[in-house]
C-alpha cells in the first residue's frame, strides 16, 4: 500500500511525496486507519520506525478537513513530548506534513524566555507541541486554553515518567475536555506505562510492533569489554578509523560528557555536547551542527537525545552502559532509522558487567561480542595521540563510575 492509496487530503500527500515518503512503515500502517476512524490508540513500537508521522499524518488531515468547512477558534490538539529537543523535531515534522493547509502548529518548552511564545500563542494555534512542565504554567497563568481540544497525543510517554513528568500531566489532563481522542505512543512498556495509558484512554486499540525483538532488524550491535579508564583509546581508534562517519557517543552524566569532551581534543579530534546543563541555544547548535554534518561526533546523555531523529547516524557509541535497560534500546535506535543500516557498540568495563546482564535479560538475548586480541588491544593504546599520562586523569574515568554509583544509592 501507497500514501497515495489513504483517503487523505491531495496537500497532505503532496507534502509526503516531497519529503520523501512512499509507504507506510508498520506502525503508520496500523496507526493511521485507527485514528482516522476516531478511535483511541495505545502504540508500542520500536524507535526509528516512524512513530511521529503514524500520528501527524491522520491528525492534520482530520484538522484540516474540518477547518475547510467551519472556522474553529482555538487549540485543537496538544502533543505531550519529554524534551525540548524532540518538541521542536515533532514541530518540525507536523509542519512538514501540514505545509499548503490551513493547520497551524507551533511548540513551547523550558529554557527560554515566555515572552515571544506567549505572543505566539496570541495570534492562534492548531496544534500545540510542548514538554508538559511549560505547558502547564503557560496554561496556569492562562496563555494556554485547552477546553476545545479534540487530540491529545503523549509521545515518547515513558521518557516522561522518568523524568517525573507523571504529576504535570495528571493536572493537565484535567483541563482537558472529556471527550476527546487520545494516542499514546512509546518505544516501550511497563506496568507504570500501561496503568497511565488505561487510565487516559477510551477502549483503546492497542498496537504492538516487533514486542519480542526491541532492537530493529537493520541495527547490527555489540559489545566490547574495554577497561574503564582505556574506554577513550577505542573511542578515539573508532572515529579516527571512520573519519567520514556521523558518530552519536552516549555517557551517563554531563562531567563525562564534558570529560570525554576534553580527552578528543586534546587527540586533535573535533566533537560537541548535549546534555541538561548547556543553554537551550547552545543545545540547538549542537543538534545542528551534527545533523548538517557540520561536526561528526555528538556526546550525549540520554536525557538529552531520547525520541531525536538524526539523520544518517552511521555509529551509535555506547561509551557507558545506560543505568535503565530500556534506554539501551533507545540510544542504538539513533541509528539505522527508517530502512537504513545501522552500526552500534557498547564499551564495556569490568565495573559494568551487571549492567550489560540486565540489558540483555532485557532484551530476552545474548548481544554479540566484538573480540580484541591482545595485540589489538594494545595496539589501540599506542595508536593513541593523547598524551596526558597524568596517573589522576588517567584515573578519572574509574572515579567518575563509583562515584556515580555513590550518589544513585543515596537517592
Amino acid at each position: 500500500m501507497k500514501f497515495d492509496d489513504y483517503h487523505i487530503s491531495p496537500e497532505i500527500k503532496q507534502n509526503l511525496e516531497a519529503a520523501g515518503f512512499k509507504r507506510p512503515t508498520d506502525i503508520q500502517f496500523k496507526a493511521i486507519p485507527a485514528i482516522l476512524k476516531g478511535e483511541d490508540v495505545l502504540a508500542i513500537a520500536q524507535t526509528g520506525t516512524g512513530k511521529t508521522a503514524a500520528f501527524a499524518i491522520p491528525v492534520i488531515d482530520l484538522l484540516a478537513r474540518q477547518k475547510s468547512s467551519v472556522r474553529s477558534e482555538g487549540i485543537k490538539c496538544v502533543v505531550m513530548v519529554p524534551t525540548r529537543e524532540l518538541a521542536i523535531q515533532i514541530t518540525e515534522v507536523f509542519a512538514k506534513i501540514a505545509k499548503y493547509t490551513k493547520v497551524k502548529v507551533f511548540s513551547v518548552f523550558g529554557g527560554v524566555e515566555q515572552g515571544p511564545q506567549i505572543a505566539q500563542l496570541e495570534k492562534g494555534i492548531d496544534i500545540l507541541v510542548s514538554t508538559p512542565g511549560r505547558m502547564f504554567d503557560l496554561a496556569s497563568q492562562g496563555h494556554i486554553k485547552l477546553n476545545r481540544v479534540e487530540f491529545l497525543i503523549l509521545d515518547e510517554a515513558d521518557h516522561m515518567l522518568d523524568l517525573g513528568f507523571i504529576k504535570d500531566i495528571q493536572d493537565l489532563i484535567k483541563l482537558l475536555p472529556k471527550k476527546r481522542q487520545t494516542l499514546f505512543f512509546s518505544a516501550t512498556i511497563n506496568e507504570t506505562i500501561k496503568k497511565l495509558a488505561y487510565s487516559l484512554v477510551r477502549n483503546a486499540i492497542r498496537i504492538q510492533i516487533s514486542p519480542n525483538n526491541p532492537v530493529a532488524r537493520n541495527i547490527s550491535h555489540s559489545v566490547a569489554f574495554v577497561e574503564m579508564d582505556d574506554k577513550r583509546f577505542f573511542l578515539e581508534r573508532t572515529i579516527k578509523n571512520n573519519i567520514d562517519s556521523k558518530i552519536l557517543v552516549f555517557v551517563r552524566t554531563k562531567v563525562r560528557a564534558e570529560r570525554v569532551h576534553a580527552a578528543l581534543e586534546r587527540m586533535e579530534v573535533k566533537s560537541i555536547t548535549i546534555h541538561g546543563d548547556k543553554e537551550q541555544a547552545d543545545r540547538l547548535k549542537a543538534m545542528n551542527e551534527f545533523k548538517s554534518g557540520e561536526t561528526k561526533v555528538l556526546i550525549a546523555t540520554d536525557v538529552s537525545a531520547r525520541g531525536i531523529d538524526i539523520p544518517n547516524v552511521d555509529y551509535v557509541i555506547n561509551y557507558d552502559l545506560p543505568e535503565q535497560p530500556e534506554n539501551y534500546v533507545h540510544r542504538v535506535g539513533r541509528t539505522g532509522r527508517g530502512t537504513q543500516k545501522g552500526l552500534a557498540v557498547s564499551f564495556c568495563s569490568p565495573e559494568e558487567r551487571p549492567i550489560l546482564d540486565q540489558i540483555q535479560e532485557y532484551l530476552d538475548k545474548p548481544i554479540d561480542v566484538l573480540k580484541i586480541s591482545n595485540e589489538d588491544y594494545s595496539a589501540t593504546l599506542d595508536f593513541t595521540s593523547d598524551q596526558d599520562n597524568d596517573l589522576k586523569a588517567l584515573m578519572k574515568e574509574v572515579e567518575d563510575f563509583h562515584g556515580h554509583k555513590k550518589k544513585k544509592k543515596k537517592k
